[in-house]
């Protein structure tokens, strides 16, 4: 009887989202957007410009196309159209993401605790955010795996997942660590030790399973009797190392929060005992200290675009370090760490012109474009608009690094998951309509 409820209150908000006028389509759909002035991301800009969307892919860009028999069009005339932007560092579609009590909880995965309804992702969605990295809080040392999922919000959280996505660790360094009193370490050198200490486990781990693997093969003889009879014996499964055994192999990559520069310089450093660069500093507010060093380790610096002193680790960020660090050939990304703040990125990315000599239109939008999917390893899928790519796309009614614009839609894989037009319809119903009071008579 309660698997029935279920599926009727399923059913009947996915009826309660048709109404409100989302597509509740799983799959990438056909979409034609003319007359727009398209900002591609790779610096071309398009006046006048088509874009179609063909089962989600870009399929054709420029200008004076013809529009397919039978394909949805959007008319973007005075309307600038944009990728969608990617938001590299958010804690959306998560809960529980905190693991104060233990130095390692690499173990965990934050694909386990996805809200797929968070209503933060459609008001994301309404500053024209298409995906996000969702990551585990920075309360201890190893967090989880984390995660990154395109916003199709009213869609079920393995929709939002992306199949080639690479996986990632977050780790963290500084107060957030050292303030916990209930474990160790509660020092900035004791993270280094038990950064150290975990990595050198994951070694001993590594060399038995590839020891073991090796036996499997043939590679290597067996070591006794039993093992010539009955075959090599399987080391014990633990679920911390696999995850730092995969950061080992290349497989799984490492993002660090960190915001001083010499605690960064030393994650560097002691990760690169084991074969390690990091992929991200997350925050990474004194980065600009050790710009050079960031750029020879080919780690991605994820700022905000202007927060300072608002704790001590802070108090000597400046605003200038996005331009700062693009200027010494670091990949630098611009992210929220809210569900309040990743409604306007846009404005967050033109900040790097206003304090940046040297930053470009193109830099700034590469900001929460371009340089969020390379930092993801997701550059041949999102952040620009080429052929090929999937549509991800941000339709603003005035130019979207002026504090003027407004996101008037958002589309991903070609579906229309945000509408200015029917957002405060969606906005009533979020703020405390049953879904079932829009079945009746329609939305209200």
């Amino acid at each position: 009887m309660h698997g029935i409820k279920f599926k009727l209150v399923v059913r009947m908000s996915l009826v309660c989202l048709a109404v409100l006028g989302f597509s509740i389509s799983a799959s990438g759909q056909d979409l034609f957007i003319s007359n727009a002035t398209i900002l591609t991301g790779t610096g071309e800009t398009i006046e006048n410009g088509s874009i179609l969307v063909r089962n989600g892919k870009i399929a054709q860009l420029g200008t004076n196309l013809s529009v397919p028999f039978g394909v949805e069009v959007i008319d973007a005339a005075g309307l600038y159209v944009m990728p969608g932007i990617i938001d590299a560092h958010s804690h959306l579609a998560a809960s529980g993401i905190n693991e104060s009590t233990t130095q390692n909880s690499a173990m965990a995965d934050i694909s386990d605790a996805i809200v797929h309804d968070d209503y933060g992702m459609y008001r994301a969605l309404a500053g024209g955010v298409t995906a996000i990295h969702t990551l585990h809080g920075s309360a201890n040392v190893f967090g989880s795996k984390d995660e990154v999922l395109k916003l199709k919000w009213g869609r079920p959280w393995e929709e939002m997942l992306i199949p080639d996505n690479v996986e990632g660790l977050k780790m963290a360094l500084g107060e957030n660590v050292t303030r916990s009193e209930t474990r160790y370490p509660i020092s900035r050198l004791g993270q280094e030790y038990v950064i150290r200490s975990y990595f050198r486990q994951a070694q001993e781990y590594k060399r038995k399973w590839d020891e073991y693997e090796a036996k499997l093969a043939g590679e290597i003889p067996p070591a006794n009797e039993f093992e010539q009879e009955f075959g090599p014996i399987p080391p014990r499964k633990d679920l911390r190392m696999e995850t730092l055994k995969g950061v080992l192999e290349g497989k799984i990559r490492v993002h660090i929060h960190g915001y001083v520069n010499h605690e960064m310089a030393m994650a560097i450093r002691v990760l690169g005992e084991f074969g390690v660069a990091p992929t991200s500093f997350e925050h990474c507010l004194e980065g600009y200290m050790i710009a050079d060093e960031l750029a020879e380790a080919g780690t991605v610096a994820s700022l905000f675009a202007d927060s300072w002193n608002y704790k001590v680790e802070a108090s000597r960020a400046i605003p200038f370090a996005a331009a700062l660090l693009t200027e010494r050939g670091v990949v630098v990304n611009i992210h929220s760490d809210s569900g309040e703040r990743i409604r306007r990125l846009n404005l967050d990315a033109a900040k790097s012109l206003r304090y940046g000599e040297g930053m470009t239109e193109t830099d700034a939008i590469r900001t929460v474009t371009l340089n969020s999917a390379i930092y993801l390893k997701l550059q041949h899928r999102m952040g620009t608009l080429e052929v090929g790519k999937d549509g991800d796309i941000s339709v603003w009614d005035a130019h979207p690094l002026s504090v003027y614009s407004k996101c008037v839609k958002t589309i991903i894989e070609g579906v229309i998951y945000f509408d200015r037009d029917k957002a405060l319809t969606t906005e009533k119903w979020l703020q405390g309509a049953k879904p079932t009071d829009k079945i009746i008579g329609g939305a209200k």
